[in-house]
């Protein structure tokens, strides 16, 4: 009896080791196989990173918006590298964790440990895998507005485009209104839809994310006074509709090109490229001069120049000379005809006013100065001088001294 129950320790003792054995061996197996993934992983990485620069090389060499030039090929690739890197650290930790806990579950004195670890990955897991869940209701809520929304702007955007082109007219609505007005409309729109979600978003409750919400609500009532009165003035000017861009405009004694207007600013070019900008709500409370809305209603722009002649010519002659000058100048209308006003009768000379239609706003400075020249040569080719007589009277000790030639004879 003595005898079996030492072989029964013994073969008890030998199963022990054996059992100790094959765990020690299976753990060797997964550490080499976990090795084997990680190396695994950093391989793939590496031949990503070097598909991803050959890929950004060849298809994407710079990113770029309206000529101006955002991220370089080689910054794009930076981003890229760290996201990727970041991937792999991800899928490395994924691996050990749910790895460790396996090995630690074969032995018995870390069981627990591996109960433990398991449940601080699968817990998280469970708890966001019941959430989104729990959350379906809402994203099919959040689902539906957003459709509804994205659904009403591209109908809104396409009358918007039928109105612009002119192939939708409604009475009393102008063409250049329709893509502001869809602007404004997809913003309120926008707005209304996130008013609508925000309740269904996960975490709308919470004290951190209203906190949030208010502080960024303070932050952008105190920062943009000024912003939001320059929108409100774009607005007012574009239903205004005092210029358009192209447009020849005076504002605050600066004449110019209007080469953007936008929903803050206006920026004109003068005839000497300079770039003027303006904001909206100082544009609102100046006075515009538009060149270009003559031109488009009426039979064009009237460019007039003043001289002054003495009494001794014939006034007709004058408005001769002063017509024909006019009608020899370059983007002058020969209809209408030029015509000549005369403005005052001084006392040595009448003031004459030339007056002529033009269609090219945009050579105005090169019309009045071919204008001029023709006006010059138009009197010097009829023996006329344009220089006008001045007489200076001075004052000797309280009495006036007069040129001999122009003292009248005392009677």
């Amino acid at each position: 009896m003595k005898y079996w129950n030492n072989l029964a320790a013994l073969i008890s003792g030998d199963a022990a080791i054996f059992s100790l054995t094959l765990r020690f061996g299976i753990a060797a197996v997964f550490t080499v196989l976990q090795c084997i993934l990680i190396w695994l992983t950093v391989v793939f990485f590496r031949w990503t990173r070097l598909k991803l620069t050959f890929l950004v090389n060849k298809y994407i060499p710079s990113l770029t918006i309206k000529k101006f030039r955002i991220l370089e090929s080689t910054q794009i690739l930076g981003v890229l590298y760290l996201v990727l890197k970041g991937f792999t650290y991800a899928i490395i930790l994924l691996q050990l964790f749910l790895i460790i806990p396996l090995i630690f579950s074969l032995f018995e004195p870390t069981q627990d440990l591996a109960v433990s670890l398991l449940g601080h990955i699968l817990n998280p897991l469970k708890q966001a895998f019941t959430g989104m869940v729990n959350y379906i209701p809402n994203m099919i809520t959040i689902a539906v507005f957003v459709l509804i929304t994205r659904y009403t702007i591209r109908s809104l955007k396409f009358f918007a485009v039928r109105i612009e082109k002119e192939k939708l007219i409604i009475p009393g609505f102008y063409p250049d209104w329709a893509q502001p007005t869809f602007n404004i409309l997809r913003f309120l729109i926008y707005a209304f839809t996130v008013a609508v979600i925000y309740p269904y978003l996960p975490g709308a409750d919470s004290r951190i994310f209203q906190g949030v919400s208010v502080f960024v609500g303070i932050i952008i009532s105190f920062g943009s006074g000024s912003a939001i009165s320059n929108l409100v003035a774009g607005m007012v000017l574009t239903y205004m509709r005092p210029f358009k861009p192209g447009d020849r405009i005076q504002i605050q004694n600066v004449t110019g090109f209007v080469v953007e207007k936008s929903p803050v600013i206006v920026r004109l070019r003068t005839h000497k490229n300079e770039y003027v900008t303006f904001p909206n709500s100082m544009v609102l409370t100046s006075s515009i001069i538009n060149y270009h809305t003559s031109t488009a209603e009426d039979d064009g722009l009237i460019l007039n120049a003043e001289i002054t002649f003495g009494y001794a010519t014939p006034w007709e002659k004058v408005h001769e000379i002063l017509t024909s000058a006019a009608l020899k100048t370059k983007h002058i209308l020969a209809k209408p005809c030029p015509f000549v006003l005369q403005t005052s009768l001084d006392d040595f000379y009448a003031h004459y006013q030339i007056n002529a239609y033009t269609k090219n706003v945009g050579h105005v400075p090169s019309i009045y100065s071919e204008l001029f020249a023709n006006i010059q040569n138009g009197f010097r080719e009829a023996g006329l001088d344009l220089t006008a007589s001045h007489f200076r009277i001075n004052l000797v000790e309280g009495r006036s001294t007069v040129p001999p030639d122009k003292k009248k004879p005392v009677p």
